[in-house]
């Protein structure tokens, strides 16, 4: 390994731009919102690949060979060598005659300081700095607007549709300027028989914000998660705001039908008209957003046949019970609403079970009063 001279290392020639170069950085700091020592660094790095590109012969030096010091006072750049005898790599070594004109005691194994003239950097090397400091302002707004968004995972946002693909996944634009991110709405996260035209405004759930890359960030977004109904209810109702009201759980058929758990946590509160709202207000609001998604909203309860009961709205449930041994529960209604607790296609049934977690039996009263007799 070279040994490194304890001789003072000749000084590379500054170029007295660094008072400038630094007001431009607080300047860029501001618009931008970058750390002037984030843009320093990388400019810094960009001369260093200026250097590399500056000629052919540079194009084997190691970056770590090539020291940039760029302060207030100034600008300046050298690159490191090995003093030897006889030079069999020009991009890490010089030859001894050549090194004492930097640094007259120079033994053979030191390391030389070498001045680099930065004025005489070609067009190339320009060039390469410019699209350095470029690609960092670049990197950075992609970073904040990740930072910013990244927080926003599970939120409900509003952004623009920029772009409809042929396969049914549509390209949405979060926020706006520097902060903007993309986000994709895949289509099998889209409602179903909802239509999209580039630059209409929609509501969407943010499911995971994905680094694509070094260049950018890609959010999922989701129109058909339950977290929707819940967002949707938390900004309509403001006893879910304040805490009075919570939200337990959600079943849903994205489009056509979903099933919300709510309870009061305050005394004197109904949790049901709270969502509701005046005149059907609040959940009208949720409705239309969802483009006639209907909602039934019951009341929680920590008895699993009251919560099973309540499920099963709007059908009226004469009598539950509980299967011994099992997470199901045996529920009578009368005959003429059985088909309303069944639901089309069985509907109403299976979002009250997933709600509430039960299995539902559903019979009949005179189909009960049957078994009951026969046992």
């Amino acid at each position: 390994m070279a040994r490194t001279s304890r001789k003072k290392a000749a000084e590379a020639p500054k170029i007295n731009i660094g008072a400038e170069i630094f007001a431009s950085l607080r300047e860029l700091e501001k618009m931008k919102g970058i750390p002037v020592d984030t843009m320093a660094e990388k400019l810094k790095d960009g001369l260093k690949k200026a250097y590399s590109k500056d000629c052919e012969g540079h194009r084997s030096v190691p970056a770590e060979n090539v020291v940039v010091d760029l302060t207030e006072e100034g600008l300046s750049m050298h690159v490191l060598k090995t003093a030897v005898e006889e030079v069999t790599d020009v991009a890490l070594e010089i030859q001894m005659e050549a090194a004492k004109n930097y640094m007259p005691n120079v033994q053979p194994g030191d390391v030389v300081s070498i001045p680099v003239e930065i004025e005489k950097f070609g067009r190339i090397a320009a060039q390469t700095a410019k699209q350095q400091v470029i690609q960092t302002i670049r990197t950075a707004e992609r970073e904040a607007a990740a930072e910013n968004n990244g927080g926003k995972v599970q939120e409900l946002l509003t952004g623009t549709v920029i772009r409809l693909e042929p396969n049914g996944d549509v390209f949405v634009q979060i926020g706006q300027g520097a902060a903007a991110t993309r986000a994709v709405l895949r289509a099998d996260e889209q409602i179903p028989g909802e239509t999209y035209r580039e630059g209409q405004l929609v509501r969407v759930y943010v499911l995971e914000n994905r680094r694509m890359g070094m260049r950018s960030s890609l959010m999922q977004v989701s129109r058909t998660h339950p977290n929707v109904v819940r967002r949707l209810f938390e900004l309509e109702t403001p006893e879910i705001a304040s805490g009075e009201v919570e939200i337990r759980n959600i079943a849903r058929e994205p489009g056509s039908r979903s099933k919300m758990a709510v309870r009061a946590t305050a005394p004197d509160v109904d949790p049901v008209g709270a969502c509701v709202g005046p005149r059907g207000g609040r959940v009208g609001a949720v409705v239309e957003e969802l483009h006639g998604e209907k909602i039934d909203i019951v009341v929680w309860s920590e008895d699993p046949c009251e919560y099973v009961k309540a499920a099963l709205s709007p059908a009226t449930v004469l009598k539950a019970e509980l299967v011994p041994g099992t997470k199901a529960c045996r529920v009578v209604v009368p005959d003429d609403e059985l088909s309303l607790a069944i639901g089309k296609e069985g509907q109403n049934a299976r979002l009250a079970a997933r709600l509430t977690g039960y299995k539902v039996d559903i019979k009949s009263a005179s189909k009960a009063q049957e078994v009951s007799g026969a046992e």
